[in-house]
């Protein structure tokens, strides 16, 4: 039923800076600059080779813009959303139905490209916050209009590897994600040393890492980080130091033949940490 992480959406007081500060860290310009006019929103995308990251900023008056204003004002900037690709957005409205969320209902959107002057629409279904626990999430289908995708070497982000997701509940996590939307439970361990129990969802050459913590303050689900992929991890960090980027020193990953380093600079409040798989 679900595709993909379709994309991710960072909340930023200023796009530009925001716009520049990503560009350092992932090492390529954006493939979009847009706007929503309905939505009071505008947009720069970083396109990789499985899913986007959208920085979101409010620019007129709008449902986009009341939601961005509220992200900013309640906890500042960064992670807000999650979109889920689908290629069958009216079966989850179906699905939806029946489990009696009858408000459910899919909505048109379109995108304007404001450097190239080119239009992108799809199809959004919001997904309910009691199913969601809390999380800002979406279904997405597009239906008209493709994003590039840039050549970024061996020192600039190729992919996301993971993106973690803290909940107070892995029982009730599990019961939508697994059993409703059918996204593969890869594994469900406890990670000792930590004392957390983490489930590991796979889709589209991406994992979805959830940490079962008990000391959130709420039971709402939260976004929480981000890990990049990397050819070369020593080309990543020499450019990135050599644009002022703050990162960590290079050390072995938790999982087997992995390099890792943390970025701890120009990520808009996003734990972000790069990973070599050699």
């Amino acid at each position: 039923m679900i595709d993909s992480i379709d994309h991710l959406i960072i909340a930023v007081e200023n796009l530009e800076n925001a716009e520049s500060n990503y560009q350092k860290i992932f090492g390529f310009p954006p493939v979009w600059q847009g706007e929503h006019e309905k939505l009071g929103t505008r947009n720069s995308i970083f396109n990789f080779s499985n899913t986007y990251i959208e920085l979101l900023s409010a620019s007129g008056r709008g449902a986009g813009a009341d939601f961005v204003s509220k992200v900013l004002s309640t906890q500042g900037e960064g992670l807000c959303g999650i979109a889920l690709g689908t290629r069958n957005i009216e079966k989850i409205k179906t699905e939806l139905w029946q489990k009696g969320f009858v408000d459910a209902s899919p909505s048109k959107g379109e995108g304007v490209n404001q450097k190239e002057n080119k239009v992108r629409h799809w199809k959004n279904l919001y997904l309910p916050v009691e199913l969601m626990r809390g999380l800002f999430a979406f279904v997405i289908e597009h239906v008209e209009g493709e994003l590039p995708i840039k050549d970024v070497g061996a020192s600039g982000v190729s992919k996301l590897d993971h993106v973690v997701i803290n909940t107070t509940d892995a029982d009730k996590f599990i019961e939508v994600y697994r059993d409703f939307f059918q996204i593969r439970l890869a594994l469900d361990t406890v990670i000792e040393h930590w004392g957390h129990r983490m489930l590991f969802f796979r889709l589209n050459k991406t994992t979805l890492e959830v940490v079962e913590k008990s000391d959130t303050g709420n039971n709402d689900d939260r976004l929480w980080g981000l890990a990049w992929e990397v050819k070369n991890l020593d080309a990543a960090c020499e450019r990135l130091i050599l644009e002022g980027v703050e990162v960590s020193n290079i050390k072995n990953g938790l999982k087997k033949d992995t390099r890792v380093v943390t970025i701890k600079s120009h990520n808009h409040n996003v734990p972000t940490m790069l990973i070599q798989h050699s």
